[in-house]
């Protein structure tokens, strides 16, 4: 097991109605399409599949769809959705969990890279991803970059969410490359919120390609969205692409 922190029953059974927004098919539309034109024929792998946001809509488009899932309780959310024969999945981690057979793609989207607390085990998720991808497969990639530019000399905290239902925001810790996802959420009308936090590693687009480097993945593509949108240095993501060479 990799230094990524387990999701409890409870985060696991409200997730989807706290991202739906992200489910939605305004935001999913673009998504899907990305990654079913690459995977074209073949099969896609998606790492830390979750409750299957991403992986049974794909599924649902005629790609066949695997998944790795660290959090069984997340799994068995998935499994609400769609049987085992249609998407199998398998409980482990993305670093180092080995599934059979050969991929034309694997995937993995929303910061989700983070969970992996360690270089070192960053570098073993891309090692991982190459392993099962075919020769001319894509390995994808969707993760914030991270906002240092917001940070004045002094500041550790930045937010993300100031809305009437949740509170969020990121602190750093520069030296160590380690930030903490703060939220604070009111659930029901009586003014109390439930606190939560995460931890986390960013990395820098450079970084995740020297990662790749490592791993023998070539740099195919980057883009601000899944949209297609030019990348600058004012984009807050970024969606990557890096191909195993034929």
């Amino acid at each position: 097991m990799t230094s990524s922190e387990l999701w409890t029953r409870a985060t696991a059974d409200r997730y989807d109605s706290e991202e739906a927004e992200a489910s939605s098919a305004a935001v999913l539309g673009p998504t899907l399409a990305f990654l079913a034109e690459l995977a074209g024929d073949g099969r896609a792998l998606e790492f830390a599949i979750g409750t299957g946001r991403v992986g049974v809509p794909l599924r649902e488009r005629g790609v066949p769809v695997l998944g790795i899932e660290l959090s069984e309780h997340m799994a068995a959310v998935l499994r609400r959705k769609i049987d085992e024969d249609t998407l199998p999945v398998v409980i482990g981690d993305m670093a180092t969990t080995v599934v059979p057979g050969g991929f034309t793609l694997v995937y993995l989207v929303y910061n989700t890279i983070t969970n992996l607390l360690t270089q070192d085990e960053q570098v073993e998720c891309f090692r991982n991803a190459a392993r099962h991808l075919e020769p001319g497969g894509r390995f994808v990639i969707e993760l914030g970059v991270p906002p240092l530019r917001l940070l004045p000399p002094g500041q550790v905290a930045v937010p993300f969410d100031v809305s009437q239902r949740h509170l969020g925001f990121d602190t750093f810790d520069l030296g160590e490359q380690m930030l903490v996802s703060h939220h604070f959420t009111r659930d029901g009308e009586d003014g109390q919120y439930r606190r939560e936090n995460s931890r986390h590693r960013y990395a820098w687009p450079a970084e995740l390609d020297l990662m790749a480097r490592i791993a023998g993945l070539e740099l195919e593509r980057r883009v601000a969205d899944w949209d297609g949108s030019p990348f600058t240095q004012d984009s807050t993501k970024h969606v990557s692409v890096w191909r195993k060479p034929a």
